[in-house]
């Protein structure tokens, strides 16, 4: 079965593709939905599980590094960043794509000059909640690229440290000291996701403004 065309979509079509731009407006269903149930599930994996199969695939053969915990943390923004796609695409009006081809545009013109330029506050408020979501990650961060992290460094191929683990270790310690380092640590990184939620909060009203309005 083909995607409907851009002519006959709405925003009540339930979201039906993993990809939030190519499937969505591009993919037929049999391509689209498996992808679906893909993304769904790693929605629901828990992080520690996704640390794992990163340290099964890049840190058995090379060890800890940055790059390790780049990788686990993106597949855990991944679900996050395409379901508030997939919504805020949705929420586009119809009228401006048949407005787009009424006038002889292209599909793929009317993607990149009509509909994301449309939803590009929403992509956004997605990405940031998904970035502060990830900033709280500790487990898949254990397998991938702390653990042997003795000094701060900017090697993305060395194991680093990183606050959520820090955190962890310092609360572990008898040594007072370090128990409050732990506690200005969190006050630090709660503060971070604080201002990112925020700014995702106004950047969605933005959003929803310009579309509504």
């Amino acid at each position: 079965m083909q995607a409907p065309s851009i002519g006959t979509s709405s925003p009540s079509r339930k979201p039906s593709s993993a990809s939030p731009i190519y499937l969505t407006e591009f993919a037929p269903k049999r391509i689209a939905i498996p992808i679906q149930v893909v993304i769904d599930v790693l929605a629901g994996l828990p992080t520690i599980v996704i640390g794992i199969f990163v340290y099964a695939l890049l840190v058995i053969a090379h060890g800890q590094s940055g790059v390790a915990g780049a990788v686990a943390l993106a597949i855990i923004m991944l679900p996050l960043v395409t379901r508030a796609t997939q919504e805020v695409l949705l929420l586009v009006p119809s009228t401006l794509r048949e407005a787009s081809l009424a006038l002889g545009v292209r599909r793929w013109r009317t993607v990149l000059g009509v509909i994301l330029p449309s939803s590009v506050g929403g992509i956004l408020t997605g990405t940031v909640l998904a970035v502060a979501r990830a900033a709280g990650e500790t487990a898949p961060l254990l397998f991938t690229s702390s653990i042997f992290a003795n000094t701060v460094q900017t090697d993305v191929t060395k194991a680093m440290p990183n606050i959520p683990v820090l955190i962890f270790t310092y609360s572990e310690q008898a040594d007072p000291a370090l128990h409050e380092q732990a506690w200005a640590a969190a006050l630090v990184l709660m503060g971070f996701v604080l201002i990112a939620s925020l700014g995702a909060k106004a950047l969605l009203a933005r959003s929803r403004k310009r579309l509504v309005g």
